[in-house]
């Protein structure tokens, strides 16, 4: 049972700092899955997370013919699965509210350039982990050395977004 009163704003609390997710695509027809990281340029309390791409590169012709995608979020003591459908996006305007100095260095154009792409991730479920952290978990660890019980691994949950 979750702490927390509401799920999807503890997910959106553990990974609106994040800057790096890894992004899992259907490969291919036979089912195989590409995960490859990704900046998410953005992720919203709604469970809408936002990132940029290149219009022409694998990851867009995957969401095209496939929009059932994972994100995944790692950090210290936080670890967030999201699983959702995404959609590929020609929409400058976008891409200029989500531009900053990495993506202009990534793309070497200006964000109105057609080879830019949004694609924008609407989360459908999400589930975490979120632990006590390093020192917390290490202490539980050699705690259930002693006793002999599972160590407190911390909430893990799963919300719908």
């Amino acid at each position: 049972m979750s702490h927390h009163e509401n799920g999807a704003e503890h997910v959106h609390d553990l990974i609106k700092d994040q800057r790096t997710a890894m992004l899992t695509t259907v490969h291919d027809e036979s089912g195989a899955l590409a995960a490859r990281p990704m900046a998410c340029q953005q992720a919203d309390p709604d469970g809408t997370l936002w990132f940029l791409a290149f219009a022409d590169s694998e990851k867009t012709d995957e969401i095209r013919r496939t929009p059932q995608v994972n994100v995944a979020f790692t950090e210290e003591g936080a670890w967030v699965s999201v699983a959702g459908t995404a959609v590929v996006l020609q929409d400058p305007a976008k891409a200029r509210e989500l531009w900053n100095d990495f993506a202009e260095a990534w793309f070497q154009c200006e964000p109105e350039d057609p080879k830019v792409a949004v694609i924008r991730v609407d989360g459908e479920s999400a589930e975490y982990w979120d632990s006590p952290g390093t020192v917390g978990t290490l202490v539980d660890v050699l705690k259930a050395k002693v006793t002999g019980e599972r160590p407190d691994d911390g909430e893990n949950e799963t919300v719908s977004l």
